[in-house]
């Protein structure tokens, strides 16, 4: 008999341990989420346009982007060839000869185009409907902000391929 009430005793233990436990984790968890609420506050549109998006699959998403780049005339890569641009413009001729990054950029194609889509891919690490949207609408940058070994060497890869490439 004394066994068994020190056996309840045990088992009442744990169990006032494991809801002690579960309380502090309930008390923690609104703490974080009332970190994240003060981060970022956003208005029911924008939860349900979120909501919305992360219920989509790969594909839809990527057309949602196309078109979202289509109807307010944006792009990523054209983003960051200007905020590279213009600090190049801003140092004049000094600056071209201290140059230590450079932006590799495919001119065109040439006839081997499924082999230069090939490199592409090996080189970015691009999808290959990213790769090959990329060949179609050369002259595009393929990357930017490279040192200049890595430049050269990107684009002897893609002239092996039969492509023309630049280097900003």
């Amino acid at each position: 008999m004394v066994n068994e009430k020190e056996g309840t005793q045990e088992v009442k233990k744990e169990e006032k341990k494991k809801e002690e436990v579960k309380q502090e984790k309930e008390e923690q968890k609104p703490e974080q989420a009332e970190e994240k609420k003060e981060e970022v506050k956003l208005s029911k549109k924008a939860k349900d346009i979120i909501d919305s998006v992360e219920k989509l699959n790969v594909l839809e998403l990527s057309s949602l982007v196309k078109a979202l780049e289509e109807k307010f005339g944006v792009s990523a890569q054209a983003m960051q060839v200007a905020a590279v641009g213009a600090p190049q413009a801003a140092g004049g001729g000094v600056q071209e000869e201290e140059k230590s990054t450079f932006n590799v950029i495919l001119a065109s194609v040439g006839d081997k185009k499924i082999q230069v889509i090939k490199e592409i891919r090996t080189i970015t690490q691009l999808g290959l409907r990213e790769a090959k949207d990329l060949v179609d609408k050369a002259p595009r940058p393929v990357k930017e902000g490279v040192s200049k070994e890595e430049a050269e060497k990107i684009k002897k890869q893609l002239e092996e391929q039969g492509a023309t490439v630049e280097l900003k």
